[in-house]
């Protein structure tokens, strides 16, 4: 059986995570977000019929978006993939929706960008079919970024990808489009799903996201300031940053305990204070020292406490040694405690540094003895 070109990345034994492309572009189109996601999964990236290396007689006239997702599946059948995540932009989250919908047992989370539970009609993509078909792609292509991008940017080589899929092919893409509406089956979702949006996509403008978020019970909708409709090419790292958070193990287990030893006071106000310029940083703190470190069990977290109060007081973070100082409260260290730690600190990291450490921790304990 001819199967979908597609290119993997990542360990064979991490989870599974399959990215499907927009209408007109290549897997090329993840060039700047795959490898780093291949850092924790196996991610394989995959061609629509007719489009980058992918095979035109793979779809036909009058094709469904079931028909794509058929092909998604003997994809991952071909590989092994009994259970995968899946995040697809435009067209390829169409049949990440129909894959929800209709074959849950295969997907363990859903990612859609920049797509929609329905096409604005079948009208509009009936008509592209009809003109592709008969004029080809290069009239398409030539206006391509003033669908695709905000701005004056571009990727030349899926302008080029564009240009050189088979018209055929994309046309029965366009009635795969011109068929597909999935509005009353959207609350059958129950994978936990997440929905990105552009704010300058003209094609599926953030409404249209807006519509699955609202109906399905397990969404969460993130809109992308400065994105159009190829969110991946055009914000590669704001992408990054949804996606990690949504299918990486780390940070949902992480923000949880972030919240048990800080509170939750001061992390709603660390995530009020987030801007796109922050979000990969906080998204870190998420991921890699609450979501790993702090959740080992082989040290204790009274124990992780004594070392951080001490490794602020060394390094005269004094901002965040006051933060660790309610953190210690709340995992279990008494005033004497913590007390105790940063008498030790006048020795190994000497008086100044101690006496400053003293005098906040006084100032936070006096505090928390007022409120208690």
């Amino acid at each position: 059986m001819t199967l979908l070109n597609h290119q993997a990345e990542g360990p064979a034994s991490a989870p599974a995570l399959l990215l499907g492309p927009s209408l007109g572009t290549s897997y090329a189109l993840w060039d700047a977000v795959a490898p780093e996601l291949s850092i924790s999964h196996r991610v394989v990236r995959w061609d629509l019929p007719g489009h980058g290396g992918s095979a035109a007689g793979l779809i036909e006239a009058g094709a469904t978006v079931g028909d794509l997702a058929g092909l998604v599946l003997a994809l991952a059948d071909s590989l092994g993939i009994e259970r995968f995540a899946y995040a697809g932009v435009s067209l390829g989250g169409a049949v990440g929706l129909h894959l929800a919908v209709h074959h849950p047992q295969r997907l363990s989370s859903l990612a859609v960008i920049c797509s929609s539970a329905h096409f604005n009609g079948s009208r509009p993509w009936e008509e592209r079919a009809a003109l592709v078909r008969r004029e080809g792609l290069a009239g398409l292509a030539e206006n391509a970024d003033a669908r695709w991008f905000a701005g004056d940017f571009t990727v030349p080589r899926l302008v080029r990808d564009h240009r050189d899929a088979d018209p055929e092919a994309y046309a029965a893409c366009c009635d795969a489009l011109a068929a597909f509406d999935l509005r009353d089956r959207l609350a059958q979702i129950a994978v936990p799903t997440l929905l990105v949006a552009g704010r300058e996509d003209p094609a599926t403008p953030p409404s249209h996201l807006r519509e699955i978020a609202d109906a399905v019970s397990r969404a969460t909708l993130v809109e992308l300031p400065g994105a159009s409709h190829l969110a991946p090419a055009q914000c590669p790292e704001a992408v990054l940053t949804a996606l990690r958070a949504h299918f990486g193990p780390g940070a949902p287990r992480g923000m949880a305990v972030r919240r048990e030893v800080l509170g939750d006071a001061h992390v709603d106000r660390a995530q009020a204070r987030q801007t796109p310029f922050t979000a990969r940083f906080q998204d870190f703190i998420s991921r890699y020292a609450w979501g790993e470190i702090w959740t080992d069990p082989t040290l204790s977290r009274r124990e992780r406490s004594m070392i951080t109060l001490t490794a602020l007081v060394a390094h005269g973070h004094y901002d965040e040694l006051a933060m660790h100082v309610r953190a210690a409260r709340r995992n279990g260290l008494t005033p004497e405690e913590i007390g105790a730690v940063l008498l030790q600190t006048a020795v190994y990291c000497g008086v100044p540094a101690a006496n400053s450490a003293f005098a906040t921790a006084q100032r936070v304990l006096a505090e928390e003895d007022g409120t208690s």
